[in-house]
């Protein structure tokens, strides 16, 4: 008598975000998660930003971005998104893998650089679910900060917006200087990818890198900070061009921070506003997240 197929022996793939509030009504039970006591003032003007871009796409990017790899991998795989900070969570995702049957697991942080200050959060979580899952063989995929597909992409991107000649501004999330202090290979895994990006473009091009969304503490953040720079620019330059080289998905911290407080900075100081689309869920960005798998 033959045995009835099983589903077993599939690989897991985790897609790790920090995760989102989706709208205003969502920042207080997301704050709370993040913080102990989140201050009014702090959630109050969080909901005000939401609701000037109306809602972050983020939760819904990634998992977009999960069905897509699932599907760039085959049957094989099984893969979902899980957030540190919102639903589904990564214990949730994990979970669903080994659900599906899934033996193996592997997890990718979606920030191509990596601090371990900052993100062993995203390995500790992780963990945790897969051994209280049952797996014995898990890992997360290393930094990748030049992955061939993701940089093409990037350099595809730029070349598609320099309609005229602007310089280019690499943004890339602000963390407090100690933290880099403790360990500056952030840093060089930063510059790592604006080389490779640049490699692929004009060796004539104006550049120029910052940091944006800094934090809401008093400790001293990196510099320079993206207003810093675009105020350097007044009077000089009559446009910019913004390429986050971190962030993947729209949310938040570009949908506000980029295209509501920094084109209202450009507009402040005479310069037009000009921004590459994040990577989402174009097919080089796909390939790019299966290759590291």
């Amino acid at each position: 008598m033959s045995t009835p197929n099983k589903t077993e022996g599939k690989v897991g793939v985790v897609l790790m975000t920090y995760g989102s509030a989706t709208t205003a009504e969502h920042v207080a039970e997301y704050f709370a998660h993040i913080y102990k006591s989140p201050s009014l003032e702090l959630i109050a003007d969080f909901e005000n930003r939401y609701r000037l871009v109306g809602r972050s796409p983020l939760v819904e990017i990634t998992q977009k971005q999960a069905a897509l790899l699932q599907e760039k991998l085959g049957t094989n795989f099984v893969v979902r998104a899980g957030m540190r900070h919102s639903a589904p969570f990564i214990a949730d995702a994990v979970a669903e893998c080994r659900a599906e049957g899934a033996t193996v697991l592997r997890g990718i942080i979606l920030s191509p650089q990596y601090s371990p200050v900052i993100m062993r959060g995203y390995e500790t979580e992780f963990a945790t679910a897969a051994q209280q899952g049952g797996f014995t063989d898990f890992k997360i995929a290393p930094p990748w900060p030049t992955q061939p597909r993701f940089v093409e992409l990037l350099a595809q991107r730029i070349e598609r917006a320099l309609t005229q000649p602007m310089p280019v501004i690499f943004t890339t999330h602000s963390l407090p200087k100690k933290v880099i202090d403790q360990d500056p290979s952030y840093l060089s895994q930063l510059q790592a990818t604006i080389d490779a990006v640049r490699a692929l473009l004009p060796a004539d091009l104006k550049w120029c890198a910052a940091y944006q969304s800094a934090g809401h503490t008093p400790e001293e953040w990196l510099k320079p900070d993206l207003v810093d720079v675009l105020r350097e620019l007044r009077g000089k330059k009559s446009s910019v061009l913004i390429v986050p080289i971190q962030f993947l998905s729209d949310h938040l911290e570009v949908l506000y921070d980029l295209d509501i407080a920094a084109r209202a900075q450009c507009e402040e100081f005479g310069i037009a506003y000009n921004r590459i689309e994040l990577p989402n869920t174009h097919p080089l960005f796909i390939s790019a997240l299966s290759s590291l798998i």
